[in-house]
């Protein structure tokens, strides 16, 4: 399984709701970026939101996972909000 794919699938682990998007955009296999919607970020911090997803992230940062842009939203709370 890609990296990519990896990591889309542990967020969706841990927020199975959550719309996901992974990118590549070096493509290099080593910096990535995400786009994660979800419920569960509703009333959350910033801070805890990207705590939420980089938690289910924890063993490829200690593996494969050099770097990840993040950014977090609840529904309808895009940055166009």
């Amino acid at each position: 399984m890609a990296l990519q794919d990896e990591i889309q699938k542990k967020i969706l682990e841990a927020l199975p709701e959550a719309t996901v998007t992974v990118s590549d955009p070096m493509c290099d296999n080593a910096h990535f970026e995400a786009v994660v919607i979800a419920k569960e970020f509703e009333g959350k911090s910033l801070i805890e939101q990207h705590q939420l997803v980089m938690n289910a992230l924890k063993e490829n940062f200690s593996t494969n996972l050099h770097a990840l842009g993040l950014k977090t939203y609840a529904p309808g709370k895009t940055k166009k909000n």
